[in-house]
């Protein structure tokens, strides 16, 4: 379907009951500077942040991904602006467990989580994750939280 405000919605049509669902997508904003970084990690266009018709959150970045379910999350924040070398990158945060998926430095969403996910990085699981989406406020208001 047509993007709108940086996110894309797809229109699946579920066999057993054919009921109409619909699954949405936030796409990174990249910031062109850390093209080689991007290209180093498998990063682009394709990946970014999933609401699933299954209720599901899935947030890819290259070759790293995070997958739960939408009642795992317990809030989001909007954040930003942030320094270049704590937001860009895939990265662990020194003060706490959490996780950047990160295309710029400019503005993203934090979101914590009930459960810890699996560790992507690192040595411990994740309770939080960071997105520079493109539409952090839209990817707030899709999750609902």
């Amino acid at each position: 379907m047509k993007r709108q405000g940086g996110h894309q919605e797809r229109l699946t049509i579920h066999s057993a009951t054919r009921e109409a669902m619909t699954s949405q997508h936030f796409s990174y904003r990249l910031d062109k500077r850390w093209a080689p970084l991007f290209f180093a990690l498998g990063v682009g266009d394709h990946d970014g942040v999933d609401i699933s018709e299954d209720r599901e959150l899935i947030a890819t970045f290259g070759r790293f991904s995070v997958k739960t379910t939408l009642d795992n999350i317990d809030h989001t924040v909007v954040t930003g602006p942030h320094r270049w070398y704590t937001a860009v990158g895939l990265r662990l945060s020194f003060t706490d467990d959490g996780l950047t998926f990160g295309t710029n430095h400019h503005k993203g969403l934090w979101i914590a989580f009930v459960d810890k996910i699996p560790r992507v990085i690192g040595f411990r699981d994740h309770s939080l994750l960071w997105v520079s989406v493109d539409n952090p406020e839209g990817l707030a208001a899709a999750i609902g939280k």
